[in-house]
């Protein structure tokens, strides 16, 4: 049987959190559902999860592509993939004090779910679907801009930009998996002028990614980037990575 937060106050709680969102909804349905984990019951957020994440990915591009008018596609998916993380949206879901009024299982709720990052970042995600159910695009795309325009406003392409070997050693770090190895595979040109091939391999997850470049290191950065991209894309809902 599912647990909400008390019924003193949750009406009050639920209009705080619309004008915090700056969308009031015509179908309050939707911003409860999109406020229920599965583990309270059958009907629960992930469906909206699914759609906010899309819908999510289109609004920050539309806002990176008007803010960095000179970065390249590379530095726009690198500081979009910064944004849509569980720890960017995590961040907000604290923001907007939704562990207030996420509706969780009595287990789920003793558990601490309510301060779950993974829990919390699905919820954002859902708000931003239902928003879009609510209201269409434009609606959803404001919510978006309000969520992350002043972070997008006040800061350099660059700045989100981290040693891709850094990088990926962090993300494998915080999912407890062993970090990955590197090793030349091949060299061509003159010993002036040589060429690197190396294969950057994560055993556990049965993944490898090759990189190319005029020193080892410059290899090892872009086997790392190809990897850190092939991670990303698997750790999307519906990926195998996800839970």
């Amino acid at each position: 049987m599912g647990q909400c937060p008390g019924p003193i106050g949750m009406d009050t709680r639920l209009d705080a959190l619309q004008r915090r969102l700056g969308h009031r909804f015509g179908d309050a349905g939707l911003l409860t559902l999109a406020l229920t984990h599965r583990s309270f019951g059958a009907d629960h957020n992930e469906r909206l999860e699914f759609l906010g994440d899309a819908v999510l990915n289109l609004a920050v591009s539309s806002l990176l592509f008007e803010h960095f008018g000179g970065s390249d596609e590379g530095d726009l998916t690198r500081v979009r993939a910064h944004l849509v993380r569980e720890e960017s949206l995590h961040r907000v879901a604290l923001t907007l004090a939704l562990p207030e009024v996420m509706r969780l299982s009595d287990g789920e709720a003793r558990a601490g779910g309510a301060q779950r990052p993974s829990i919390l970042a699905d919820a954002v995600e859902a708000l931003i679907g239902a928003t879009y159910l609510d209201g269409g695009f434009d609606a959803a795309a404001d919510l978006v801009r309000r969520l992350f325009g002043d972070v997008i406003a006040s800061s350099e392409a660059a700045s989100w930009t981290k040693d891709a070997k850094t990088e990926l050693q962090e993300w494998l770090q915080a999912r407890r998996i062993a970090v990955p190895s590197y090793r030349i595979v091949a060299t061509s040109g003159q010993a002036h002028a040589q060429t690197f091939e190396v294969e950057g391999a994560i055993p556990a997850l049965s993944l490898a990614e090759t990189g190319h470049g005029k020193s080892r290191r410059a290899a090892e950065q872009e086997a790392a980037r190809r990897l850190l991209d092939a991670l990303r894309a698997s750790d999307r809902p519906g990926g195998p990575l996800r839970s």
